[in-house]
């Protein structure tokens, strides 16, 4: 029974990553038009102590080949302990401080910006991100070929040497190929508010974070459900690898961890029966390889059946990897040890983020 009960999740799990490798295919071939640029953008960026990483960013977005009159940059200041100073740009820029209504910091400075901006498009990017000369040109080439109201894009980490950011690296690669063939095949359940643009019109039809501003992250992921919940259509990913934005890999195990569980924390608030679904099987078929290795050892398992789980997971799992990274064109590495690492840090994370506190940008959050 328990062998029969394994299988069946592990069938359902190569059912779901199955279809989204299809999906990816799909979402892949789409074609993007090409116009003169048209959208008006203003560039979100949330920080708090980053005076280290913001000249990147705001120095790749001196690059953009984009009409300077069509974009703005709010940088929003979520009480950083150092004082952060604009020099010598030639678009425009401001920097406003958060003002702070709910449990999530950067929901409300996401807020405080739309407050006060008029452009027709937001655009939310990270501090530590850096973006490509086409940016902008490619997001407003995908909405005017769509016609979307909404637009998820790509994010991929620096590359940097050492198993813990190949692992984590690896981690991201699957979860980006997840997102594009979630689109792929018209289940969207997640994307990355490193790299995410909706309508201000559309975001207040939404009521913006209206119902889940208790959650201190999710800006992205509960804003594109409530998006899908009032219309599918009007949501879409740019799958144009100009609109790629690169951002870097933490540099410890804990600081991963405790990002993961982040992450993690809002799985239990998804309102869709398909990613709930889809959180509950990824979640068991990794454990189910954990309880495994114990049922292993104390003779209740055999080898032949543990290896048999592990490689058609493995199997799986490798294609889509490989998948995405074909189309981020980065090279991956360790990519067995981290298949065997992997279920046991995914399962510790998802139990912790049940029940466990996160900290976050020197705050820490209780579940």
């Amino acid at each position: 029974m328990i062998l029969v009960g394994f299988f069946a999740v592990l069938f359902i799990y190569v059912l779901f990553i199955s279809a989204f490798i299809y999906g990816f295919l799909k979402n892949e071939k789409v074609k993007i038009k090409h116009f003169d640029a048209k959208t008006s953008f203003t560039i979100v960026v949330p920080f708090r102590n980053e005076a280290e990483n913001l000249p990147k960013l705001l120095h790749s977005i001196s690059l953009l080949d984009y009409p300077k009159e069509l974009f703005e940059v709010i940088l929003v200041d979520d009480e950083s302990k150092e004082e952060f100073r604009i020099q010598n740009l030639e678009f425009r820029i401001q920097i406003i401080k958060n003002i702070r209504k709910t449990n999530s910091p950067k929901k409300d400075a996401i807020n405080t910006a739309i407050a006060v901006t008029k452009n027709n498009w937001i655009i939310t990017t990270d501090a530590d991100c850096l973006v490509q000369k086409d940016w902008l040109k490619s997001i407003d080439n995908y909405i005017q070929t769509e016609n979307k109201k909404m637009v998820a894009a790509g994010v991929s980490y620096l590359p940097k040497k050492g198993f813990l950011h190949q692992f984590q690296h690896l981690d991201f690669l699957s979860l980006q190929g997840v997102t594009i063939g979630s689109f792929g095949i018209g289940k969207p359940f997640m994307c990355n508010g490193a790299n995410f643009a909706y309508e201000k019109t559309f975001f207040e039809e939404l009521n913006g974070f209206e119902g889940n501003s208790d959650i201190a992250s999710g800006d992205d992921v509960f804003l594109l459900q409530k998006a899908l919940q009032f219309n599918s259509k009007s949501v879409g990913f740019c799958t144009d690898k100009e609109s790629i934005v690169v951002t870097k890999s933490v540099s410890s195990w804990k600081e991963l961890f405790f990002q993961r569980v982040r992450w993690a924390s809002k799985s239990s608030a998804y309102v869709d029966w398909f990613s709930k679904c889809l959180a509950i099987v990824v979640f068991l078929t990794n454990f189910f390889l954990v309880i495994g290795c114990w049922l292993l050892v104390v003779g209740l398992l055999s080898y032949e059946n543990i290896l048999f789980y592990f490689g058609i997971k493995f199997l799986v799992d490798f294609i889509m990897i490989m998948k995405s990274a074909d189309f981020f064109k980065q090279d991956v590495k360790y990519v067995l040890i981290s298949s065997l690492v992997y279920p046991f840090f995914t399962s510790a994370v998802a139990i912790y983020s049940l029940f466990g506190n996160y900290s976050w940008k020197g705050r820490s959050f209780r579940k």
